[in-house]
């Protein structure tokens, strides 16, 4: 880790930090990470296309491993949030597949129209931004698949994986971190 973390608060570093360091600052981070995931109106896919986007392109482990369908709800929970009406809940679940291929968007047939737009602007706006605000051919085609609500939504979300999974990915804390759904299974093998 790229900042002091106690071994006692090692295998929650993030917390620790979080608590720690510019604790107004990542309150904020928290309330914007727990906002996306429970206001976005997206379909689940969609979203999940554009997060594991940027997560390959963070090289964000945590973020990497992670799956809205079933870790928004424990997360949500953690924090005192309802998931009703949570990104989890907005249509099934992708496929492991699907995460898999998602560097592969352009060619694999997994996607819908929708979920290639929606990959490519999260890959532009990570790896391009300044030749995707000019692009007048994509945004004719983003215009065409999403309103403007949509594509605020998912700007916002773009933007806050592409900033908290950096931070995770460069300050170091992303190679342990909770999870409750992989916390839930350490358990299950610890207590078997």
């Amino acid at each position: 880790m790229r900042v002091h973390v106690p071994d006692s608060h090692a295998a929650e570093p993030r917390s620790y930090v979080g608590k720690t360091y510019a604790p107004e600052l990542t309150k904020a981070a928290g309330r914007l990470a727990n906002a996306i995931y429970q206001y976005s109106s997206l379909s689940l896919r969609e979203f999940e296309g554009a997060r594991a986007r940027t997560a390959e392109i963070n090289g964000c482990r945590l973020c990497q491993s992670w799956r809205s369908a079933q870790d928004v709800p424990a997360y949500l929970v953690s924090a005192g949030i309802p998931v009703e009406g949570s990104i989890a809940t907005h249509g099934p679940a992708p496929e492991e597949d699907y995460y898999l291929s998602v560097f592969d968007w352009r060619t694999s047939p997994i996607y819908s129209d929708r979920e290639r737009i929606a990959i490519e602007y999260a890959e532009r706006m990570g790896l391009d931004p300044q030749n995707l605000a000019d692009d007048e051919d994509f945004w004719a085609k983003m215009k065409a698949a999403f309103s403007d609500n949509e594509i605020v939504d998912l700007s916002y979300c773009v933007a806050a994986w592409m900033g908290l999974g950096r931070v995770a990915h460069v300050l170091g804390l992303d190679d342990v971190c909770y999870i409750p759904r992989v916390a839930s299974q350490e358990r299950d093998l610890a207590a078997a």
